[in-house]
Order: C-alpha cells, then sequence, then structure tokens
C-alpha cells in the first residue's frame, strides 16, 4: 500500500513517530505545506497515484 503524508507544519519527534508506526512496511511519501512554494498541481498528483492520504494538522 502506498501512504501520502501530509504536513501542515514540520513535523516534531511525536508527529513523526506517529506517523513512522502508521507507515510500518509499507511505501510512504511525504508532502510538506510548510516549505514555502507549493506545487498544488504536483500535491493532486500524489493524491490519485496513493492508496492512503493521511493529512496532519
Amino acid at each position: 500500500m502506498k501512504i501520502l503524508h501530509i504536513f501542515k507544519h514540520e513535523p516534531d519527534d511525536e508527529v513523526k513517530k506517529l506517523s513512522a508506526g502508521i507507515s510500518e512496511g509499507e511505501e510512504v511519501s511525504e508532502f510538506g505545506l510548510y516549505e514555502g512554494n507549493i506545487d498544488y498541481g504536483s500535491l493532486i498528483d500524489l493524491i490519485f497515484e496513493h492508496d492512503k492520504v493521511i493529512t496532519w494538522w
């Protein structure tokens, strides 16, 4: 299963542990909305390429 994590803010250690636990053994991608110039077209493509999308607000 392909999992995409979308982060609104840079993840702290606790969020990193939680996301790693949820994703254990799966193919994982991450997208940071906090990183500045956001390519929303790429984000939409990533959402449709993955089986599960988890947002971290």
